[in-house]
């Protein structure tokens, strides 16, 4: 069983920045593949980022050279880095792990933290 809890965000006005982190328990953060997604109000979910155990790492188009995610293992957590930020970011962020049987990983979720940028 594992469990994921994000923290840090926060109301910013655009140009801003934040860093979110997803504390982890249950795996070590470099064992499986792990990602950011966010939902923003009457939308689904998309995925924002993802890193996998190699620790390289993939960006939805709409946040390339604007988020970094990278992972502290010394805390087990999974940090996104989230700069230049637009109104359009406005959602809740959630970090997952996702479901890989070869490397003994079962997909979890976050509840999520909210992120507001005004404009």
């Amino acid at each position: 069983q594992a469990e994921l809890m994000e923290s840090g965000g926060d109301s910013v006005q655009a140009g801003g920045s934040l860093k979110l982190s997803c504390a982890v328990s249950g795996y070590a953060v470099s064992m499986c593949k792990m990602g950011w997604f966010r939902q923003a109000p009457g939308k689904g979910r998309d995925l924002v980022g993802t890193i996998f155990s190699t620790g390289n790492t993939e960006y939805a188009d709409s946040v390339k050279d604007r988020f970094t995610i990278s992972q502290d293992n010394a805390k087990n957590t999974l940090v996104l880095q989230m700069d230049n930020l637009r109104p359009e970011d406005t959602a809740v962020y959630q970090c997952a792990i996702f479901s890989d049987y070869k490397a003994g990983c079962k997909a979890f979720w976050g509840h999520g933290t909210q992120v507001t940028v005004s404009s």
